[in-house]
């Protein structure tokens, strides 16, 4: 645990929602608290404004400096800023700890830890396990890089009786001697390289989840068709118990058609569990997956078998992966623009079987899209290119699949559409991120929406 008092000095670097909830919690505890933020005063929100103006005690603009960052008795750095900047090498050199949100919550929670990572289905499994906990009675924080910041439960920690967190690799590799009860490593596939520099850099990120679990606690793993068990190694030792999950029979969760099977072992002894998805929203390969991870967690957990199936049954995954927009003419519109690296749309295309019109490109993130060949050969009968990386990709699919280019969301959803015969898909899952042409995944996945409520409607005016 971080020791923190009163009479020391601290300075939050980065002042997004980490870094506003870090500024007000170590206020709280009587730091004098001090910002350095890549932004100029005028350029805040409001409520960055009011929060500078209530708890901090000196703001840095415009940039990172070390002569500014090094007036401290410890810094806390916001998931969006790299370890590697020049003001927080000379801190390190200087022996001032360089600490992130999980750093400061380790040792402090009053409740049992669930946190889950990987390069795809963080939010939905994360919302799937809390969602579950609830349907069994608990009170769960629910939080990370879902949206809401670990800090915030320190400031209000009562009565809760699971912590459910989100991780992403930028807050595991500033996590200190952070460490669930049950972590969960779902998949990983190459995403944010050009952040980390390295698979090998992002594979270590991701596996600090472990690096100080013990004994008592539990590690849930995807299987090899999930996870290169060849990372394990950077673990000197993995003190955890450790459980799979995955399409391999020998697996504690193990992924059927519609259903999964959850076999003996685990602090429980009679015959398997079988639960299905069959007729839920969650009714699909890539969510099956995330289901197992779910429900195998929930039940090391403790969570009942009735608030398992509960949970299933009423389960909404959140919007853009996966996402069903509608039909036109027999096609199917399929809205999974969280997709932003080759694993989730691998995922994703495992549903389909050579009926899908592709619609995919954006911002590169440091990939190499040559992987997805093979699945895009067998399952993409024409592929729809836009944004940046659209050259890079034609040439990375050069004689696997007949492809287009556009430069709208709304080309390509008509130029899907003329492409697709009835009884097939349409899918946006574009292997990219969204920032050459919009704010974030999300908007992007709502303008696709809006272009195929706008297709339907001139269907339906044509008719």
């Amino acid at each position: 645990m971080i020791h923190l008092s009163a009479d020391m000095k601290a300075v939050v670097v980065g002042l997004g929602k980490s870094g506003l909830a870090a500024l007000r919690y170590l206020h709280g505890l009587g730091l004098e608290v001090a910002v350095s933020e890549q932004r100029n005063r005028d350029e805040l929100r409001p409520e960055e404004d009011r929060a500078l103006a209530e708890y901090c005690s000196r703001f840095e603009g415009g940039g990172h400096s070390g002569e500014f960052c090094c007036q401290t008795d410890i810094i806390v750095v916001s998931p969006g800023v790299p370890l590697h900047i020049p003001a927080l090498r000379d801190a390190m050199q200087k022996q001032i700890p360089v600490v992130g949100e999980l750093a400061l919550a380790a040792g402090r929670f009053r409740c049992k830890v669930i946190a889950v990572t990987g390069s795809n289905g963080k939010t939905t499994v994360t919302s799937l396990i809390a969602h579950m906990l609830r349907k069994d009675g608990h009170r769960v924080f629910l939080g990370g890089n879902i949206g809401i910041p670990v800090l915030e439960y320190l400031m209000n920690p009562d009565d809760y009786a699971f912590a459910v967190l989100e991780l992403s690799s930028f807050q595991l590799q500033s996590a200190g001697s952070f460490r669930p009860d049950i972590g969960l490593l779902l998949n990983l596939s190459p995403d944010h390289l050009d952040w980390h520099g390295s698979m090998a850099a992002y594979a270590a990120a991701k596996m600090k989840m472990f690096c100080h679990q013990n004994g008592d606690d539990v590690a849930v793993l995807g299987d090899q068709s999930q996870l290169d068990l060849s990372v394990l190694p950077q673990i000197p030792e993995m003190r955890s118990r450790m459980f799979c999950f995955g399409v391999v029979p020998e697996c504690r969760a193990c992924v059927g058609e519609d259903r999964l099977e959850l076999n003996p072992g685990f602090e429980r002894k009679g015959a398997a569990e079988q639960y299905t998805v069959r007729g839920s929203s969650l009714a699909s390969a890539v969510n099956l997956q995330n289901s197992a991870a779910a429900v195998l967690a929930c039940r090391i957990a403790g969570c009942s078998v009735g608030a398992v199936d509960r949970g299933l049954d009423s389960f909404h995954p959140p919007e853009h992966r996966m996402t069903p927009v509608g039909s036109v003419g027999g096609v199917t519109f399929i809205n999974d623009s969280k997709a932003t690296n080759i694993g989730a749309v691998a995922a994703a295309l495992g549903d389909y079987n050579k009926n899908v019109v592709l619609i995919a490109g954006g911002r590169a993130k440091g990939g190499d899209f040559s992987p997805l060949r093979p699945v895009v050969a067998e399952r993409v009968k024409h592929l729809i290119l836009l944004g940046e990386t659209a050259d890079e990709m034609a040439g990375s699919f050069a004689g696997v699949v007949a492809m287009e280019r556009v430069t709208t969301m709304a080309d390509a959803v008509d130029k899907a559409y003329g492409i697709a015969s009835a009884g097939d898909t349409v899918l946006l899952a574009p292997a990219c991120a969204s920032f050459d042409m919009f704010a974030n995944y999300s908007q992007r996945g709502e303008v696709f929406t809006q272009c195929v409520k706008a297709l339907q409607r001139k269907q339906q005016c044509g008719q």
